[in-house]
């Protein structure tokens, strides 16, 4: 059963003189939109701020009401993972949905998210000698079609345009679902001789796939990211390219968003639609589902072939080149909030928050508000200065508690809270998102700008380091190694990941899949040491195999 609190009009709480004290009594539980079965917000989360009470006491969710209002609640992580997800986008104000079935309105604090991850892999991806530009997103058909396993994997996810200009076409065009098709095309326009080779490109782009089933960030109909495309002279100089790029996805995943992700090869009947490799990064979410965070593809010559992409070698002769994809999309966004995120709401590693530090003001009397917003400015500038996102909330319209709820729950890693005693003594107080209640909070903090901009920038890097450790330990408390099928069978039931010894055929993957609704996730790169027995057929086997369940 949802236990309830009742409570009189939130406007009689919050009064204008509104002390620390108060605000830390009745900060602790949020209360935001409604799950919806049809969508995750009925409306802008703007036009229903959050709210707060005591905290209730509850594994399941809270519920508060005010007279005539709509109960508002954030579903509890353990009672409908799914709800909650979509309860903290729509309060979080990440994303809505769009007025077409399965797509999604990124809004800017959730694009924000996705302009780091940007930022980052930008940087990488010229680093390691990639140029960034741009291809329609408008395909022929006739395209797609070269390829066979390419035109037989995608194809029931395209988007075709028939009519242009009130007119049929002589062609149909596929709406850009992945763009090694056209890329190849002009890859075979560009390239001549071994002497314009390596060719290593990148565009950011959108993406049409015909979801039938969808999830915000995670699976919808549109969606953004960023396809890199390379040509070598040589199957080495191509798997090296592949094999580097997972190497700087996994960094990324690790370094900049806290998610411990299991690099790995996929199995043939995972492998990419017209390549020979696939690379992946698996991620464990907070349900125990695994998310492909992002993937990076040897393409042999098949595509080569199918467009007839040569260069010329150094000893004359005509060559296919042979080529590499790889990509990372909007998806990690949903993988950072399934990680991270708790009952409260958001929770985002200081590397990839929008926002690394909120400032809140808080004063009693009217005399008191210059001196509190003298100081709350000045932090903000010297904050500022160091080279952090911070964010001065100093808005009349709104409580501190209010203002507390609803920046944890937007998960801003660092909260400041400076009122007229702290004016004073020269300090501020600090609380920590990660750690909740009185244990993360920090009082007497020198507002000195060395001393501070030292202690913040310390407790930021904390709560990186945590977060990235606290996943690693629950990845691998539910990583279970098994030794046969029973095994894997029952480890499955458990909703927990599955490691042991494969080396079965196609046919017994599927039959995993079909019996278990686990898929082979990726063969580690780290493999364990010794003889090894297949779990299935009992066979020798030389790799394990990570099975979970998958969104």
């Amino acid at each position: 059963m949802v236990s309830s609190l009742r409570l009189p009009a939130l406007t009689s709480l919050f009064s204008p003189s509104f002390t620390r004290c108060s605000t830390v009594s009745l900060r602790r539980r949020i209360h935001l939109l409604p799950p919806l079965a049809a969508g995750f917000s009925a409306q802008s989360a703007a036009s229903s701020p959050p709210e707060t009470e005591d905290r209730v006491d509850n594994k399941k969710s809270s519920r508060v009401q005010d007279g005539a209002k709509t109960d508002r609640v954030i579903t509890s992580r353990s009672q409908d993972f799914n709800a909650w997800y979509l309860d903290v986008i729509a309060n979080a104000e990440l994303a809505d949905y769009g007025p077409v079935r399965g797509t999604m309105v990124i809004r800017p604090y959730g694009y924000a998210i996705w302009e780091a991850i940007q930022d980052y892999l930008n940087v990488k991806f010229k680093e390691t000698g990639h140029s960034n530009m741009y291809f329609p997103q408008f395909i022929p058909y006739s395209f797609i079609e070269k390829e066979a396993s390419h035109v037989e994997g995608f194809s029931p996810e395209l988007a075709l345009v028939t009519i242009g200009g009130g007119k049929e076409l002589e062609e149909k065009l596929v709406v850009r679902p992945t763009s090694e098709t056209i890329v190849n095309h002009m890859f075979t326009q560009w390239i001549h001789s071994y002497r314009d080779l390596p060719l290593m490109i990148n565009q950011w782009a959108n993406v049409t796939r015909w979801e039938m089933r969808t999830k915000p960030f995670v699976r919808t109909l549109e969606f953004l990211w960023q396809e890199g495309h390379t040509a070598h002279t040589t199957p080495e100089e191509a798997e090296k390219e592949a094999l580097q790029m997972i190497d700087v996805y996994t960094k990324f995943a690790y370094e900049q968003t806290a998610i411990p992700v299991i690099a790995g090869r996929k199995s043939k009947v995972e492998t990419f639609a017209g390549a020979d490799k696939t690379y992946t990064i698996e991620a464990m979410m907070g349900d125990r589902k695994a998310l492909q965070a992002g993937t990076s593809h040897n393409l042999g010559q098949n595509f080569s072939r199918a467009f007839g992409t040569q260069f010329t070698d150094e000893n004359g002769q005509r060559q296919h080149v042979w080529q590499t994809s790889w990509a990372i999309s909007t998806r990690f966004v949903g993988g950072i909030i399934m990680t991270h995120g708790d009952d409260a709401g958001l929770m985002l590693p200081p590397k990839i928050a929008p926002i690394q530090v909120v400032i809140v003001p808080i004063w009693k009397k009217v005399d008191e508000k210059t001196g509190v917003l003298n100081a709350a400015s000045s932090v903000a500038a010297i904050l500022k200065t160091a080279g952090l996102k911070v964010k001065l909330d100093d808005a009349d319209q709104r409580t501190p508690g209010w203002k507390f709820n609803f920046w944890e729950m937007k998960g801003v890693p660092l909260r400041i809270e400076i009122g007229p005693r702290d004016v004073s003594s020269g300090s501020v107080v600090i609380s920590r998102r990660d750690v909740p209640g009185k244990q993360g909070k920090i009082f007497g903090i020198s507002m000195e700008p060395s001393v501070l901009e030292a202690y913040v920038k310390d407790r930021l890097d904390e709560i990186q380091s945590s977060l990235l450790q606290k996943a690693i330990s629950f990845r691998d408390s539910n990583i279970v190694d098994v030794s046969s099928y029973e095994e894997l069978k029952e480890v499955i039931s458990l909703g927990k990941w599955a490691r042991g010894p494969w080396s079965a055929s196609d046919a017994d993957e599927l039959r995993v899949k079909e019996e278990t609704g686990a898929t082979i996730r990726c063969f580690p790169f780290e493999q364990s040491q010794g003889t090894k027995t297949c779990l299935m057929t009992g066979n020798p086997a030389k790799e394990v195999a990570i099975f979970a369940k998958s969104y």
